[in-house]
């Protein structure tokens, strides 16, 4: 597997490669889910209800012990990210995922993997983390001010010291968009590249411990992600700090 995703036709010159496919395919099973929790909530929750008020209960949770009041425009953002990031590396998981071939006047007589782990390409955990460091600035702005904004990063107290913390903050801020999205890109293409290795080698028997690393760490992964946003929008709202 090349770093690169495989480039499967354009659409009007925007090019379609295989993990935006997987993304669209992300997109269409979580829609579905939401739909079909919506029309299973009732007095009596079953199994796909209480698993939907799990995840939800437990980031709500999470967000109201580390921001209180704040967890109620906090929490929403996690849940979506672990739910598109979890639901993205499990489905990649699903046997016969990249086994499904499109082949393209340059993918040569094996063609290319139709369908890639979507979070297997830097484009797309690159902009995770940039919606993720720009929906905590917003949120900054909005419920600090623009003034207790600024002075995270500008200010002439106890000049040069405070000036010299606020600096080192705002790189802070920018490495955000490289760990965000270098973090997960990095676990889930190491994984996918093991899992091709396993079953290269041998297909039966052979990647089965290594399918149950992978279904773990795409868990994981979700979580971090999802954790990590909670806690930088809580310290970027919190007007103490």
């Amino acid at each position: 597997m090349q770093i690169s995703p495989d480039i499967l036709f354009s659409i009007m010159g925007f090019p379609i490669t295989n993990t935006v496919v997987a993304t669209l395919l992300t997109d269409i099973v979580i829609i579905a889910l939401a739909v079909l929790v919506s029309k299973a909530v009732t007095l009596r929750p079953g199994s796909l209800q209480n698993a939907a008020e799990a995840v939800i209960d437990y980031f709500k949770d999470t967000a109201e012990n580390i921001a209180g009041e704040r967890a109620s425009f906090i929490y929403p953002w996690a849940v979506s990210f672990f739910l598109f990031i979890v639901v993205s590396n499990l489905l990649a998981q699903v046997p016969g995922f990249e086994s499904i071939r499109f082949y393209t006047p340059v993918s040569g007589h094996d063609g290319v993997a139709f369908l890639r782990a979507a979070t297997s390409d830097l484009n797309l955990t690159l902009a995770l983390a940039v919606a993720s460091v720009i929906a905590t600035h917003c949120l900054s702005v909005k419920h600090t001010g623009i003034k207790g904004y600024v002075t995270r990063f500008i200010t002439f107290k106890m000049f040069p010291v405070f000036l010299f913390v606020g600096l080192l903050e705002l790189v802070n801020e920018l490495a955000k968009f490289f760990s965000f999205s270098f973090r997960l890109f990095g676990n889930i293409f190491a994984g996918e590249r093991v899992m091709g290795t396993m079953y290269g080698l041998c297909s039966i028997g052979l990647p089965l411990p290594f399918i149950a690393l992978e279904l773990m760490v795409a868990l994981i992964q979700a979580i971090v992600f999802a954790m990590l946003t909670m806690a930088f929008m809580h310290i970027m709202t919190d007007k103490l700090h």
